[in-house]
């Protein structure tokens, strides 16, 4: 989404996409680049994604042009939720917190 989209238009794409409804667009290369980084780490797809101690309660994750859906495993590790969370912020994306509804922006950089 466009970095000026407010928490409400978050969870509205995240409704729409709930319904079966993805916008037909080129993938945001920034969103290829997360999915790439946090799956080179954390395997959605083969024997690693399903082994225990997969941190995924559903695999493989929902990747979509525009968003990637991720549902944790319960005993998923600290350290898991530090990789999301610093990815979001280097590639400058949000976070969608399903369970609240909370959308948390990309933390704001040091200069």
């Amino acid at each position: 989404m466009d970095n000026a989209d407010r928490p409400d238009d978050v969870r509205a794409a995240n409704a729409r996409c709930a319904r079966g409804e993805h916008a037909q667009r080129p993938a945001d290369p920034r969103v290829v680049a997360f999915y790439n980084s946090l799956t080179s780490t954390y395997p959605d797809r083969g024997p690693r994604a399903t082994m225990t101690g997969s941190p995924w309660a559903t695999a493989p994750l929902h990747a979509a042009a525009d968003h990637i859906t991720m549902r944790l495993d319960e005993s998923c590790p600290d350290a898991v939720l530090e990789t999301i969370e610093r990815l979001a912020g280097e590639l400058n994306l949000d976070l969608l917190d399903l369970q609240d509804g909370t959308v948390y922006p990309p933390p704001v950089k040091a200069r």
